[in-house]
């Protein structure tokens, strides 16, 4: 066993660009990447906007399938292209969370709050009724900074921070064991980031997590490696 909970062997992500044939085109935004992550760690993905580090995270979680390129997770090989290994992705979609970039656009206008977190708990069946479900979802809002009356509130209701924290509490609902930060903070002001930012250093703590930024100082902040 090592300490490798997530690992990455020459990842490629191609997007069809157009043309037939021979001549059909592609969009080569993940090629050949290669980094693991160990349990505990917080690994900071940095680079230029549009280089592919968000790609690389969904295609890491298999929200993109892999154009090539093997994936492991805690030992267990969940994708890879040359033994054509492609596992189903519902048991790992709880061990693996992501939270998205847009706060607004991942969460669900005609939803509360409390149902797009229970929606999480409903899916993983975490909860043996109602009482449950409802105590989870207080517990996950106190955990980011809210409180119980949040939870009745729709997300246009809610400031930029504020809905990115609802989205990490959706993610953090089903007991993840790595956290996949998409570019977190980009959407938000000054003061909502170094938040935003306080409250990954706390998660760190007990999550091994993946942080996707363009902000090097962000990084050095909150990343180990």
């Amino acid at each position: 066993m090592s300490d490798k909970l997530v690992e990455v062997q020459h990842l490629k992500q191609y997007f069809p660009a157009g043309g037939y044939g021979k001549n059909k085109k592609y969009v080569k935004a993940v090629d050949d990447v290669s980094f693991y992550v160990n349990k505990g760690e917080t690994l900071g993905l940095v680079g230029e906007s549009g280089c592919g580090k968000t790609t690389t995270g969904r295609t890491l979680l298999r929200l993109y399938e892999p154009t090539a390129g093997k994936i492991i997770f805690d030992d267990q090989v969940i994708f890879d292209s040359e033994k054509k290994i492609a596992v189903d992705m519902l048991p790992y979609r709880k061990k693996m969370q992501i939270v998205f970039q847009d706060p607004y656009a991942s969460l669900d206008p005609r939803m509360t709050v409390a149902d797009i977190i229970g929606e999480a708990i409903d899916i993983h069946k975490l909860a043996a009724n109602k009482q449950e479900r409802y105590d989870i979802i207080i517990e996950m809002l106190r955990r980011v900074g809210l409180n119980s009356e949040h939870a009745n509130r729709y997300p246009h209701e809610f400031s930029g921070g504020q809905r990115q924290r609802v989205g990490i509490a959706r993610a953090l609902a089903v007991k993840p064991e790595v956290l996949l930060m998409d570019e977190p903070t980009s959407a938000l002001d000054p003061i909502s980031t170094s938040k935003i930012e306080d409250l990954t250093l706390k998660l760190k703590e007990n999550y091994t997590i993946i942080i996707v930024t363009h902000n090097m100082q962000q990084a050095t902040r909150v990343a180990d490696t």
